[in-house]
């Protein structure tokens, strides 16, 4: 400090202000970001806490899969959890299974399941962002990964038929083709109701198209499931 004063008091010029000696004393100040609020540290707070935050915030982007209206919540408070969560799901019940016998039933891997939705995902999000979509690369990931649980739903329920007694034959391919094309035109729907805003008005067409060919692709996995 006594440097400083030496400093201060050497200063001259109309650009120079010394500084009283008393002043010195009560210098202090704070770090402030405007716009930051300061009491959102959750570094302090215990992490059964913060894990029913988290729980609660994926099961409600499902409520608004399940009865799509506002997507704000989807597009503004974005997560990879709830995608993480279908896709694992659907991948556990997807996959194939190799026989004794040494022979396979047909279904895919676990990884290729993880494969497609991700790498699907990507691809529909670059297409939308070459055609001026106005979502982020990773809200757009969190909007199809989420719209994918009706889908996921299909596959639970299909699996759950099997196990049930429902035989393979034309009336269980009936069943399952119409609880696949439910979950299809569900998906669609809550997809386009959250993505439709965001698209360019011009090229709503040529965007919503891949979307539709995405979850596709996801639907004939489920319903030839082996």
């Amino acid at each position: 400090k006594q440097w400083y004063q030496r400093r201060v008091r050497g200063m001259s010029g109309p650009e120079y202000t010394s500084l009283p000696a008393a002043d010195l004393d009560n210098i202090s100040g704070d770090i402030f970001v405007p716009g930051v609020e300061s009491d959102g540290n959750t570094l302090d707070e215990p992490i059964s806490t913060t894990l029913m935050r988290d729980i609660k915030a994926v099961g409600s982007k499902f409520y608004h899969v399940i009865v799509p209206r506002d997507g704000s919540l989807l597009l503004n408070d974005w997560d990879l959890w709830g995608p993480l969560i279908i896709c694992t799901l659907l991948a556990i019940i997807l996959q194939g299974h190799h026989h004794s016998d040494g022979s396979h039933d047909g279904g895919p891997e676990f990884a290729q399941v993880f494969v497609i939705i991700w790498v699907g995902a990507g691809v529909v999000t670059l297409n939308s962002k070459l055609l001026d979509g106005k979502l982020s690369f990773f809200q757009s990931i969190c909007v199809l990964g989420y719209c994918v649980l009706p889908l996921a739903v299909g596959a639970v329920l299909i699996k759950l038929f099997g196990l049930f007694g429902l035989k393979k034959g034309l009336a269980a391919f009936i069943v399952d083709f119409i609880v696949v094309t439910l979950g299809f035109v569900w998906a669609m729907f809550a997809a386009v109701c959250f993505l439709k805003p965001t698209n360019n008005p011009g090229k709503k067409i040529i965007s919503t198209y891949p979307v539709g060919l995405f979850y596709f692709v996801i639907a004939w996995l489920v319903v030839s499931q082996p």
